[in-house]
């Protein structure tokens, strides 16, 4: 139930967002609202009289813990909370705009921001329309040449080193590192949500086991990460741009979480998609037109950390549709879980994953793995 608290911060909101809207000349612009995802922010289509539409994003500061600071120690990140130690950005638009413009810049195709107030939490963006990956291959598109340019946009995004820190439009952010404590935040969701779903129980020694042998893994994509990582790279946040060239044809949203990581994340959330099956043969097409780009790389060891990887995403995103399953009362997301098990199993078979494989044997019956 909406206490009276609620509804004056509800009220105060609105008059904010119509003041912030008003200021940019966009008062009168019909507003209609978009679907939303797990995260607080909303989203809204505006169509003023006579222009182009714009999206109105709206990302109330007060809803997520704090982001991690720069040089937080590990003990420090725990204290401040899951983003903190996630080192998710906690919906800050400036991180967004930060990011939009380092993207822009590549030549790549994120939304322009044409106005921003970060403290607010409000910006106005370029509409990239309606076409994501999901909805057209739902649809029966082709998704050969989507996936194709999914991979050339990463490909050039990994070209260069990216800065320390992003700065555009006034908004400064750090682009801080997949490091071993967000890395073990992220798999240490499946320990700590799945039992709660399913009839599992980790003991002390399990758990400790289960840290055991995630541990090198985590060195691993620690010391290799070394490009801008979107983070969320995946079909139901990628727009089909077909009017641009080459990877411009690639709309991406939903980056402002990006990190310094291994080359090889991005490329597990797109190719072991949580929200839609990839098929094993799409996976190992797109993984060699990414490897013949990247010439340099060393075909086995990348392709190990690239299941490596796969397999830890895997389990945070098992532990994360858990949490929003239980905590936030999302059942839909319990539906995506199968498939990631699908996935995972694919990643353990994998050379190199012996001992995560080994884990799993001794905890988790084949019956609890769906």
């Amino acid at each position: 139930m909406e206490t009276g608290r609620d509804v004056r911060l509800s009220s105060d909101r609105q008059a904010l967002k119509a003041q912030f809207l008003a200021a940019h000349g966009l008062a009168d612009a019909a507003r209609a609202p978009l679907a939303g995802d797990a995260s607080t922010r909303a989203y809204e289509r505006l169509r003023p009289a006579g222009g182009v539409s714009l999206i109105f994003m709206d990302q109330p500061p007060s809803l997520e813990t704090a982001p991690c600071p720069p040089d937080a120690t590990p003990a420090e990140r725990i204290a401040l909370g899951y983003n903190a130690s996630a080192r998710l950005a906690a919906g800050r638009v400036d991180a967004f705009v930060a990011c939009a413009a380092f993207l822009r810049e590549r030549g790549l195709s994120a939304p322009q921001v044409h106005a921003a107030d970060p403290a607010a939490g409000l910006a106005i963006l370029e509409d990239l329309g309606d076409d994501l990956y999901a909805r057209l291959i739902q649809s029966g598109t082709d998704e050969a040449p989507l996936y194709d340019r999914a991979i050339d946009a990463m490909v050039q995004l990994h070209r260069e080193p990216p800065p320390s820190q992003l700065s555009a439009q006034g908004s400064n952010w750090p682009l801080l590192s997949y490091d071993d404590l967000a890395l073990k935040t992220a798999s240490d969701l499946f320990v700590e949500w799945t039992p709660r779903l399913r009839a599992l129980r980790f003991d002390a020694d399990a758990v400790a086991a289960w840290d055991a042998v995630w541990a090198p893994i985590r060195a691993r994509l620690d010391a290799g990460a070394e490009v801008f990582c979107h983070r969320d790279y995946h079909a139901e946040n990628l727009i089909w741009l077909p009017g641009r060239p080459g990877p411009a044809a690639v709309g991406m949203l939903d980056f402002q979480d990006a990190l310094r990581a291994h080359r090889a994340w991005d490329l597990t959330m797109l190719l072991q998609d949580a929200r839609r099956d990839v098929s094993a043969e799409r996976e190992a097409v797109c993984l060699d037109r990414y490897l013949a780009a990247e010439a340099g790389l060393a075909r086995d060891v990348f392709l190990a950390d690239y299941a490596a990887a796969a397999a830890l995403n895997a389990c945070r995103i098992i532990g994360l549709f858990a949490r929003l399953t239980v905590r936030d009362a999302k059942p839909r997301y319990a539906s995506f879980i199968p498939r990631m098990w699908g996935y995972l199993s694919r990643n353990l078979a994998a050379p190199g994953m012996e001992d995560v494989s080994a884990w799993f044997d001794r905890h988790v019956p084949q019956g609890a793995r769906a």
